[in-house]
């Protein structure tokens, strides 16, 4: 039998665990700080917990422990690219980036994925399994050793489908938000989906200040079928309309993002259908050149094209910007040094 995970646990959890463990609510805390905002990893670094207390949590019960076995820096502007062994062979994928307003995170949810999106190398493997929500933090807390400064945002936008990892996604933000440990505010985490339209609905429910950004990249179903395998269950008209309930209920601006494909979802008409269907819905619109990887034809879109796109939307009071391409030289979009890595 698999032992019990402590750093995918709440604080009022792990209090309740070491009162039938015959521990002061105290210990819970101190057990708590030590994984959450010092990223300790073993039982035997909790150096105010007794020789006896430590041993039995080693027999007893264990930490998410990912191992990093690689680690790429850009030379271009020093995004960071992360490997981790989650156990069994199992790599994910985080990134670093570094921008004036602080250092963002980008962790992933899953190892592998099974949404299907043609562009992405994230997907062309399948789905291996969900990752907890300790493994989730780990990843953040092993970043911020690395590099000795404190993460301030967090994309949950790497390897999987968030969504796909609903109770294990809700455990992460609340822990990577609680006092006690890293205390970063929802409204510095982002949460990506390709558009689980009855979790977006239960999303709304659970009185969160997240961002929730919907990878749509295209303007109509036709297209959107195409690219990404999960539309053929969920129409954009019914996905926007989640979504915009979703900005309404919570008041939070969502993120469009949108993949620009040459010959593909990038004409002028493609811009203009783009903004009908975004009428009246708060939102950004983030064009994203798109990555090119091997396994696939797709093309990035040229400069000429990307900008003239990002003007019609503008042009229609759209936000929007066009994503600054990083970590080129490191291939570090979603799946592609996993991939390179495993071959």
């Amino acid at each position: 039998m698999s032992k019990k995970d402590l750093s995918s646990l709440e604080l009022t959890d792990l209090t309740e665990l070491m009162k039938q463990e015959g521990q002061p609510a105290f210990r819970a805390k101190q057990i708590f700080e030590w994984i959450h905002k010092r990223g300790v990893n073993t039982f035997s670094d909790m150096s105010n917990l007794s020789k006896e207390l430590r041993e039995k949590l080693e027999e007893k019960y264990s930490l998410a422990n990912i191992k990093m076995v690689k680690k790429y820096v850009s030379k271009e502007d020093n995004t960071t690219k992360y490997l981790f062994d989650v156990g069994n062979d199992n790599i994910i994928e985080s990134v670093l980036m570094s921008y004036e307003y602080g250092n963002s995170v980008c962790i992933s949810s899953q190892v592998g994925c099974r949404m299907g999106c043609k562009f992405c190398a994230s997907t062309i493997d399948g789905l291996e399994r969900n990752l907890s929500a300790g493994e989730m933090l780990a990843q953040v807390y092993e970043i911020q050793k690395d590099i000795d400064v404190r993460i301030s945002n967090i994309v949950i936008m790497g390897t999987g489908e968030p969504l796909d990892n609903y109770d294990n996604l809700l455990k992460f933000i609340k822990l990577i938000n609680a006092k006690d440990g890293l205390n970063i505010g929802q409204r510095h985490i982002t949460v990506s989906t390709c558009g689980i339209i009855e979790k977006i609905y239960d999303l709304v429910n659970e009185d969160l200040q997240i961002t929730l950004a919907l990878s749509l990249h295209a303007p109509n179903d036709d297209i959107r079928k195409q690219i990404v395998p999960t539309a053929k269950s969920n129409e954009i008209g019914d996905l926007l309309k989640a979504m915009k309930f979703y900005a309404d209920k919570t008041k939070r601006r969502i993120t469009i993002e949108y993949a620009l494909i040459d010959g593909v979802n990038d004409s002028k008409d493609n811009a203009l259908e783009l903004t009908e269907k975004l009428k009246g819905i708060m939102c950004h619109v983030n064009l994203i050149p798109v990555n090119e990887i091997e396994e696939r034809d797709y093309k990035r879109s040229n400069t000429e094209r990307t900008n003239t796109f990002a003007e019609i939307l503008k042009q229609y009071n759209l936000e929007t910007t066009v994503r600054r391409k990083l970590g080129a030289d490191i291939n570090a979009a979603c799946g592609q040094l996993r991939r390179s890595y495993k071959k």
